[in-house]
């Protein structure tokens, strides 16, 4: 394996519009917020974006519009280190997620697809089948599940690891599961694939991981991820950390873990490092603005190579 891994993120790109409130409005009322920021984000572009400042070699491939937001998505790709070469341009709006936080950082968020909801298999396939090498292909569900089992396809053809996070929640198809390497949804998303609420559960947890074929990890906020792999499950907490607001953190999770599974790190360190990079976004406010820097992020993986925990 190349020093600098090669992950591959097939994914949406979203400018993210951020309202902070000391609560949500009810339905029919209008409250005051606090404040407001615009910023970067879409499940695939925040972990495009958390695998680049963990030092890896980073590919996006996905669809923005041919809207101002396009143009700011591109520039913040060049900015990250992200190539951006195999994001193409469609007609139409880009996608946009306006996210409501509260003051204990609790969110809910809308988002509302525009070009991801074009992203092209044929293309996606053909763009992983013309890289030099492919450590990693990473997927989500905020663009057609037809163009990441496309992706998919092409990654298992090369060797390449698939690594899926079930965002948002919704029936999958049985070949992209079955070309899925690793499943990592949270609890909610866990629950609506499982059919009932099996996170505390840990016989339930393996035999769900062993009836779906992948290996799983559960992300658990406040209280870490669980680790399911070969019928066993482990449970890895997180540290305390006061959270600011918890948008894009399971992203820098997923971010993180690929990177650390690209690198050669057992799974249960690669666990570590998505929970370090995730603990480390909820302290501070934005979605990839949150995310450690580089110098942070290469502080983390050391610190988890070298058996931190």
């Amino acid at each position: 394996m190349a020093a600098m891994p090669h992950v591959v993120v097939v994914g949406s790109c979203n400018i993210d519009l951020i309202a902070y409130a000391p609560r949500i409005p009810n339905p029919g009322e209008t409250i005051l917020g606090d404040r407001f920021s615009m910023g970067f984000g879409g499940k695939g572009a925040n972990q495009a974006v958390m695998a680049a400042r963990l030092g890896a070699t980073v590919s996006m491939v996905g669809a923005v519009g041919d809207d101002l937001y396009a143009q700011m998505t591109l520039r913040n790709f060049a900015d990250q280190g992200v190539d951006a070469s195999h994001v193409t341009r469609v007609a139409g709006s880009s996608g946009v997620a306006p996210i409501w936080v509260e003051t204990n950082g609790t969110n809910r968020i809308i988002v509302v697809a525009g070009a991801n909801a074009l992203v092209d298999g044929a293309a996606a396939a053909a763009a992983i089948e013309r890289m030099t090498d492919v450590d990693v292909v990473a997927g989500q569900l905020e663009i057609p599940q037809a163009a990441t089992l496309a992706a998919f396809r092409a990654a298992r053809a090369r060797g390449a690891i698939t690594v899926l996070t079930p965002a948002p929640a919704a029936p999958l198809d049985p070949e992209l599961l079955a070309l899925t390497d690793w499943l990592i949804p949270n609890e909610p998303e866990l629950e609506a694939l499982a059919g009932a609420p099996i996170a505390g559960d840990d016989e339930a947890l393996a035999d769900h991981a062993t009836a779906t074929g992948v290996s799983l990890v559960v992300t658990l906020g406040a209280r870490g991820a669980a680790l399911v792999q070969a019928g066993h499950v482990t449970r890895l907490p997180a540290p305390a950390v006061e959270a600011v607001d918890t948008t894009g953190a399971g992203d820098a999770f997923v971010g993180a873990f690929v990177v650390g599974l690209a690198i050669g790190l057992v799974s249960i360190d690669a666990v570590r490092l998505g929970i370090a990079c995730a603990a480390e976004s909820v302290r501070r406010p934005g979605t990839q603005a949150s995310y450690p820097d580089r110098r942070r992020a290469a502080e983390l993986r050391a610190w988890v190579a070298a058996g931190g925990h």
